[in-house]
């Protein structure tokens, strides 16, 4: 439950921007059980959402279409959550937080019941989008109710809790569905997945205390003015091509390992699971030093994806190099993560209910049209490594976007403006007086 050791004010504000109770934030030195949870729970949903990488073939064969077109699979999930982030956050605002999560898991759940079962590749591309729209429900719900439970100086490490899970997901989950596909079929790892799902429910409806419903209406119509900011756009700009230049590529790893780098298909779970420890670091190293140095990480992440990527395509043939540059790949894409995280957080930070559903629907617009690509690239006959030439082009897209967002930034950092969300007015101003340093 929560402690009663975090005192209310405006500053540390609900799920709807309204002050919590002074009994219901948990003492700084301790992090909520609940966020662990929900980190659990994004365990699950990272797991389902990029499994597919590892399945692609055996799902190819046994549904009779190509493997281009079960590519789709991914961009399927990848659109569900780029519309189920906003709409969602937006449409459970007045819902009571724990039900509308017991309510989330449990469709999601059923989502991936249904792909096991799913009897045609209809119903299973059905049965993607419906987990993707609960998947980023859960994700914008699960995010605000972690925030609510700490004091703003952990908010970041609640997050971090959360991101975890989807790391881990890379590291345990995705390369245990691609063995269990390998194995048993792959319609086991749906079964995994949905056994996790109920685990999850379980500890979500034990565990997450109950948070008061919004005091007032959230001001949707003042938040959408974000939108007119042309750095939000450029942030969804850098996150989606970032994101979708690695998944371009990862999306057709396997067949790549296989076909090209003459590898056995028992080793695609092992470089899966190194590029999931590649995250995991990445994610760790990025996460200590965004905060000094956010467009620093940026740059740096995003060029080395890109040299990466370029390094996959030329040397796609030699089994050692692919495996390598598979690990390498998964710390260059995650280093930038909490970066892109807290850039969005930074130029919409006046509009708490929009900014963290923004930043998943543009990491999943990467992840729609990477794949998208990658698939297309294919089907021109241009050969597997073609993805990652495919991928190498939009992370470079993204640097110069990076770039631009830099300039701009500096130049509207002579004049303070914006207000960080979850810090006081004072706080602001020293942030954005720092800020262009901040390289």
């Amino acid at each position: 439950m929560f402690s009663p050791d975090m005192p209310s004010n405006d500053d540390h504000p609900s799920i709807s921007g309204s002050p919590l109770p002074a009994s219901s934030a948990p003492a700084p030195a301790r992090m909520p059980a609940a966020v662990y949870i929900l980190g659990l729970s994004v365990f699950a949903l990272g797991t389902s959402e990029f499994m597919l990488s590892g399945l692609l073939p055996p799902i190819a064969d046994d549904m009779d279409v190509s493997i281009p077109r079960a590519g789709l699979l991914i961009s399927a999930f990848a659109i569900g959550m780029v519309i189920g982030a906003p709409l969602l956050a937006v449409a459970t605002l007045r819902l009571p937080r724990k039900t509308t999560l017991v309510a989330l898991i449990t469709v999601f759940g059923l989502g991936q019941v249904a792909g096991a079962l799913a009897p045609s590749y209809g119903v299973l591309f059905a049965s993607r989008v419906v987990s993707a729209l609960a998947c980023a429900g859960f994700w914008a719900v699960g995010a605000a109710v972690a925030i609510a439970m700490v004091q703003p100086g952990a908010r970041a490490r609640a997050m971090a809790v959360m991101i975890g899970g989807l790391s881990i997901a890379n590291v345990l989950g995705v390369p245990a569905g691609a063995f269990l596909g390998e194995q048993l079929g792959w319609r086991s790892a749906f079964w995994a997945v949905g056994a996790a799902s109920a685990v999850a429910l379980v500890g979500v409806v034990t565990r997450i205390p109950r948070i008061p419903l919004p005091e007032r209406k959230p001001a949707l119509r003042s938040e959408l003015t974000i939108y007119r900011d042309r750095q939000v756009w450029l942030a969804v700009v850098v996150t989606a091509l970032a994101a979708g230049g690695v998944f371009c590529a990862f999306s057709y790893l396997a067949p790549l390992l296989t076909d090209v780098a003459g590898l056995a298909s028992g080793w695609v779970p092992t470089v899966l699971g190194l590029f999931g420890v590649g995250a995991l670091v990445g994610t760790t190293i990025g996460g200590r030093v965004a905060d000094a140095h956010l467009f620093g990480v940026l740059l740096s992440g995003i060029a080395a994806s890109t040299v990466l990527l370029a390094a996959l395509a030329l040397f796609a043939g030699s089994p050692v190099a692919a495996v390598a540059l598979s690990f390498l790949l998964g710390v260059s894409a995650f280093y930038t993560a909490p970066a892109l995280n807290a850039r969005m957080f930074n130029v919409a930070g006046a509009a708490p209910t929009l900014a963290g559903a923004t930043t998943t629907a543009a990491f999943n617009l990467g992840n729609t049209g990477g794949p998208w690509l990658g698939g297309t690239v294919i089907d021109a006959g241009l050969g597997f490594p073609a993805t990652a030439w495919a991928g190498a082009a939009m992370t470079l897209v993204a640097f110069a976007a990076v770039a631009v967002a830099l300039r701009l930034h500096r130049r509207e950092a002579r004049t303070p403006s914006r207000i960080v969300m979850g810090a006081s007015a004072e706080q602001a101003g020293a942030l954005t007086r720092k800020a262009p340093d901040a390289v």
